[in-house]
């Protein structure tokens, strides 16, 4: 077994800074990568066992059935590499499947990364691990120096690209490209337009699972910054907005009130909302327009059940 794990940490005040700008801006937002905490990756995973939560389950379905096609467009590949790999469960059907040397998998979430990451390494010996805990987003080229090969595949599963707006997740796929090199390849998957009823629902669950998910930040806030916020006065509101194409999330305030964070004091409004996540869904070609603009070049694309994988190169 071949396995290291490299952690990056914060920037001391990263979350801090981001969360106090956020707050004083207009509308309040936070970004959602500050969602995963252990809680909020353990109540994500939840997530996605929800009956209305089928993005995962269709995701899955779409690779296992199509996984040999998608092997033979990719063809030879020596370094598999996932930004926002997690539990690092989906990049196994790839390893089955590509029999690549390397695997490099990254995540803000370091010690829960490097533990899936370590078990892969136990699973596939003949494949050298490395786990990078990372916010990305900042951190991507910090990446470079651990690509050992030239062959390269950027494996970006789950739809997360759709937590970009356009532009930005533009820019996110120029550093994709950047990272692959010039022969590099990308697969990357996203949720496609659809009834707006299905897609409500879906980030409403019956079992409240996704608004405590929401709600789970404001307790990190609490927890981390010092923060007082009275979960109970906050509600989960998600909704899909048709003419941006995407759904919002947000906290809601019920009450007029006044929060502390980091000894700071902010003021909400009565149905006052911290905006706390985007989640674009796209056309293929609205997708491939984004994608080409990065320059890649798509290669091949397969839909199934209201999700779509393309590979580029």
């Amino acid at each position: 077994m071949t396995f290291r794990f490299v952690d990056f940490p914060a920037v001391d005040g990263d979350l801090r800074a981001d969360v106090l700008a956020g707050l004083a801006a207009q509308p309040k937002a936070i970004p959602p990568k500050y969602f995963y905490d252990e809680a909020g990756c353990r109540l994500f995973e939840a997530i996605c066992a929800q009956p209305e939560y089928a993005l995962c389950r269709t995701e899955h379905a779409l690779m296992q059935a199509r996984l040999p096609e998608i092997a033979a467009a990719i063809g030879a590949v020596d370094c598999v590499i996932e930004p926002g790999a997690g539990d690092c469960v989906k990049v196994r059907a790839l390893l089955d499947a590509l029999h690549p040397g390397q695997l490099v998998v990254l995540d803000i979430a370091g010690a829960p990364l490097a533990a899936a990451a370590e078990r892969i390494a136990d699973d596939y010996p003949s494949v050298a691990v490395t786990a990078l805990g990372m916010d990305f987003i900042y951190k991507l080229e910090a990446a470079a120096p651990y690509l050992t090969t030239d062959q390269r595949l950027v494996y970006y599963p789950g739809s997360s690209i759709g937590n970009f707006a356009p532009s930005d997740a533009a820019a996110l796929l120029a550093r994709f490209r950047q990272l692959a090199g010039e022969s590099g390849q990308l697969l990357i998957g996203f949720d496609l337009k659809k009834d707006p009823v299905q897609l409500h629902h879906a980030y409403n669950d019956a079992a409240g699972v996704t608004a405590a998910f929401n709600l789970n930040l404001l307790a990190r806030l609490n927890r981390e910054l010092e923060a007082d916020f009275d979960l109970s006065q906050f509600r989960h509101y998600a909704f899909y907005n048709p003419a941006a194409g995407r759904i919002e999330m947000h906290l809601v305030s019920l009450i007029e009130q006044s929060v502390n964070v980091a000894g700071q004091r902010f003021h909400f409004n009565l149905g006052e909302a911290l905006h706390t996540e985007n989640a674009y869904k796209f056309r293929s070609d609205e997708f491939s327009a984004i994608a080409a603009s990065a320059n890649w070049r798509l290669i091949r694309g397969w839909e199934g059940d209201g999700f779509a994988v393309q590979l580029y190169g």
